[in-house]
């Protein structure tokens, strides 16, 4: 559990500060400013969540020894992430927000992020992908 714990925290640290990273980028380029509805912080948890649930789910594939169902899981963690961008696309933004088309370019690549980082350093952390 120590190491699927580590492996989520140590990947949501780091999509949250890619995010982090990317939101800075975007609004820089592009002149606008949507602090009023994502900061950096929120940003950082919502990574760090999302990537301590994966590895749980990690945590109880590797209890119950069924190779087969990590290749499910990871599937699962891309469909999940591909319907978290939904909600994005369909928010409606406040009226005093200049630019709020653009507002989807900057979250939705970030709904990527964590599953990205977390599928990303797996051979890292969990052991059926070291070699002995």
């Amino acid at each position: 559990m120590k190491s699927n714990l580590i492996h989520g925290l140590v990947a949501g640290l780091l999509s949250g500060l890619a995010g982090a990273a990317y939101l800075t980028i975007y609004q820089e380029l592009y002149y606008v400013d949507y602090s009023s509805i994502i900061n950096s912080a929120s940003i950082i948890g919502a990574s760090i969540i999302a990537c301590v649930l994966m590895s749980i789910m990690y945590f109880f594939l590797e209890k119950v020894k069924k190779v087969n169902l990590f290749g499910i899981a990871n599937l699962g963690f891309m469909l999940i992430s591909f319907l978290s961008i939904i909600p994005p696309m369909t928010m409606s933004l406040p009226l005093e927000v200049d630019f709020p088309e653009l507002f989807p370019g900057l979250v939705i690549p970030m709904h990527f992020f964590p599953a990205m980082m977390f599928l990303g350093i797996v051979p890292f952390f969990n052991q059926r992908f070291q070699s002995n």
